[in-house]
């Protein structure tokens, strides 16, 4: 039966996935710490994986009660940041700046978080996917495409691109525990998935690979006009401001509807 079997959150935009049982759709739509902080520059530009591949040298795991960052870098070192504090999150900013070579601020939003897609919601995968997807790849696992495309809701017991039905003319939607989950748009893919998400290194011919197989296999229930390129893997969601304030929980059934 289709479930969620995944919610992971990424409580500092680029930086690396906290997976939770359940977690509330906050007033802006999207999931309580999903990017709840985000690194800026000094013109106000965002410091993400498509910026710096340097990202993938940082490993950081995350407290949600007391909004504590574990943060450690090869040949520099660990520390310890409360980014619930302004001067935890200058703390972390000064460490982190170093580490990227670049002046930075830490922003904080807790209404909606810094997702690219303002008026959107959570990004939805399945297991199936990411299982097909990484047989396209010598070496690449499928934790490891997992942490390429960075999906807040992984969907088991469906079949690989279930998602992509979500999406162009008279698309159905789906609900979780009660939560409605509008399908907006296919995602199209940065830089960033075609790298090792342990190393930074570029995986060969990735894209190109990407490309052919995605191809061949687009799925029949999907609106090939919904889709401006064959580059795009995760379904971006909204979901309606009825539902915002309800809890989506791992093992919830998951049922398409209208």
């Amino acid at each position: 039966m289709a479930h969620i079997d995944r919610l992971t959150v990424y409580p500092v935009k680029a930086l690396d996935g906290h997976d939770v049982e359940q977690s509330t759709v906050l007033p802006g739509g999207t999931f309580a710490h999903d990017r709840e902080f985000a690194m800026y520059d000094a013109d106000g530009d965002v410091v993400n994986g498509k910026r710096t591949a340097r990202v993938h040298d940082v490993t950081t795991t995350y407290d949600p009660e007391t909004r504590t960052l574990d943060a450690s870098v090869p040949g520099v070192g660990a520390e310890q940041f409360d980014l619930a504090t302004e001067s935890g999150r200058a703390r972390a900013a000064e460490w982190l700046g170093d580490v990227f070579g670049v002046d930075l601020t830490i922003a904080r939003d807790t209404e909606r978080g810094h997702v690219d897609r303002r008026e959107m919601g959570p990004s939805v995968v399945s297991t199936a996917t990411l299982e097909t997807v990484a047989g396209w790849f010598d070496d690449v696992t499928v934790d490891g495409m997992r942490r390429r495309l960075r999906a807040n809701v992984e969907v088991g017991g469906v079949p690989a691109f279930w998602e992509d039905r979500f999406v162009g003319a008279d698309a159905p939607a789906f609900e979780a525990g009660g939560v409605r989950i509008e399908g907006v748009t296919p995602c199209g893919r940065c830089v960033v998935p075609e790298r090792d998400p342990n190393t930074g290194e570029q995986t060969p011919d990735f894209r190109e690979r990407f490309l052919e197989r995605r191809r061949e296999t687009f799925p029949e229930w999907a609106d090939r006009d919904a889709f401006d390129h064959f580059y795009t893997l995760m379904l971006i969601g909204r979901v309606p401001e009825a539902d915002r304030g309800e809890t989506v929980a791992v093992n919830d059934d998951v049922t398409i509807v209208t």
